[in-house]
């Protein structure tokens, strides 16, 4: 099985502002390039796309190619559990969604502190390994987006996982939020073969600043995406590095990188940690846009989306008017738009963000930049 995985938490859509119009037929395209270069894994989730991802892998893969040529990975919503009478109808749902029998890589999603009324009150790791006994599922594991002890701690309680996905790229190895490197080592201490995601940081690592750019193409022509996935996939016991591609391009560049990639070396290391101090002297707010504050804000601000307006305002570090800034203003005045000073710092999203930021806290930061120096301006 090659290295690199579909997965299916960006897909490409119809209207950019709904997740649910995935765009069906790009999305079998880039199927089609993906199986064709010999790549099988397909990663999806039930939250993905609001449930749609789940179906877009059916159309595109299920319904199109042999069951025994691509592998499936799917995962059970830890986060939106309470209750045991839920395990049975999600983990069928997903069956029916996909149009299989069984999963080929199936995983206790995010097991983490926001997510423990989802294990710790109900058996949902017993509930996936009798899944496992009945055929069901073929490999079972976890994800988790929590701290190396918070892994180990679940890993001693359940031996019984066969592998484990995190957050790992180079931007978060050192990171003391994320910690991908303490995470990675606790992984190989328990023997686990490990997959990653995030590996480009929500496309932070594609679109670095100038001079980090400048500074990897200068030493061997190399896109920052290369580097990126040459990185992690470099790493010892990890065996597939999931890429969240959203458009028939960007599956056509990943296959090309890692279709026959070559692995890190200590000086391009060396390189990557300049660009390391680099990125992080630019960019403000470590959001990889995954959507999970979505559903927790009752004030329906797309934190996302705003976020990535502010990163590159601090980015592009010019005061006075700007495009993004026009584009900021632009959106609060479309219908029910709801902007940064909408926020009443609940913290609701907080608590399932993985990357652990103080959501509100930067909200006004972002309210600060976009609507009161620069403008004048305030929704009200």
């Amino acid at each position: 099985m090659k290295k690199m995985g579909f997965g299916m938490m960006r897909l490409p859509l119809l209207d950019k502002d709904d997740l649910k119009s995935v765009d069906q037929e790009q999305v079998n395209k880039m199927a089609d390039k993906f199986m064709e270069a010999g790549f099988t894994y397909f990663d999806t989730a039930y939250p993905y796309h609001d449930g749609v991802s789940e179906v877009a892998l059916r159309k595109a893969v299920v319904e199109r190619y042999p069951r025994d040529s691509f592998q499936i990975a799917d995962k059970l919503p830890l986060f939106l559990i309470t209750k045991e009478e839920q395990l049975e109808p999600i983990f069928s749902e997903q069956l029916e969604r996909c149009g299989v029998e069984y999963f080929d890589y199936y995983l206790l999603h995010n097991a983490s502190g926001f997510s423990e009324a989802g294990f710790i009150g109900v058996n949902s790791f017993e509930f996936a390994l009798k899944k496992k006994k009945e055929g069901k599922i073929k490999h079972l594991g976890l994800s988790s987006h929590a701290n190396a002890e918070y892994i180990e701690n679940i890993l001693k309680n359940h031996p019984e996982m066969e592998f484990i996905q995190l957050q790992i790229n180079y931007l978060d190895w050192e990171n003391d939020a994320i910690e991908s490197k303490k995470c990675y080592e606790v992984a190989k201490k328990y023997g686990l073969p490990v997959i990653v995601m995030e590996p480009l940081k929500g496309g932070f690592l594609v679109n670095v600043p100038e001079e980090a750019e400048k500074i990897m193409k200068d030493f061997n022509g190399e896109e920052p995406i290369s580097w990126a996935l040459r990185y992690v996939s470099s790493l010892d016991d990890v065996f597939m590095v999931l890429n969240g591609v959203s458009s028939l391009e960007q599956m056509e560049q990943n296959i090309q990188i890692m279709d026959n990639f070559e692995e890190i070396t200590d000086e391009e290391k060396d390189i990557i940690s300049k660009v390391i101090g680099i990125i992080n002297s630019n960019i403000t707010v470590h959001c990889t846009k995954c959507n999970y504050c979505l559903s927790s804000c009752p004030k329906k601000i797309n934190i996302p989306k705003l976020f990535e307006w502010y990163n590159n305002q601090k980015i592009e570090n010019i005061e006075g008017f700007t495009a993004v800034g026009n584009a900021y203003v632009n959106y609060s005045k479309i219908g029910d738009n709801t902007i940064a000073s909408d926020c009443i710092s609940c913290g609701l999203c907080v608590k399932e963000c993985p990357q652990h930021i103080d959501i509100p806290e930067i909200m006004k930061d972002v309210k600060e930049t976009f609507e009161i120096p620069l403008y004048g301006f305030t929704k009200e």
